[in-house]
């Protein structure tokens, strides 16, 4: 039972990073377009997105990993790792919903962000997904 939880635990996560890293990206567009065309395309493409892939990859991710953890307590719950992981999950999370209210300042066309603005933002998830990555898989502590 356990491998077929973490398998699509595993999937869950790599939707929700796929999402993550598209999402701002519709943002840079978003922010550099000036046709009311391109500004509604990127409007519904965004909202799509954030609906259909982000949002239920990441309640995936966050109930998959919960079960894992319900499945082998003493494997996650004693080490210095995953503490520092589920730390990073919880403010992954809060960054999900950052990406949310700059959704919605673009589609009220209320943003005051640059597309400069958004492509650094766009680099977050990957600092995130490298420190996960490496805790999950080396468990330095």
């Amino acid at each position: 039972m356990y491998q077929w939880v973490l398998a699509f635990h595993l999937m869950a996560v790599i939707c929700w990073f796929a999402a993550l890293f598209y999402l701002p990206r519709l943002f840079v567009y978003h922010a550099m377009a000036e046709d009311a065309v391109s500004i509604e395309r990127f409007k519904l493409m965004e909202r799509k997105l954030y609906r259909g892939i982000a949002n239920p990859s990441m309640i995936a991710t966050v109930i998959l990993g919960l079960w894992l953890v319900y499945l082998n307590p003493q494997a996650y719950l004693s080490q210095g790792w995953f503490h520092l992981k589920a730390l990073l999950v919880i403010v992954l999370i809060g960054y999900h919903h950052l990406c949310l209210a700059h959704m919605k300042r673009l589609a009220n066309d209320s943003s005051d962000k640059t597309h400069i603005y958004f492509r650094i933002f766009n680099e977050v998830p990957v600092l995130f997904m490298v420190a996960i990555v490496l805790l999950v898989i080396v468990k330095p502590f």
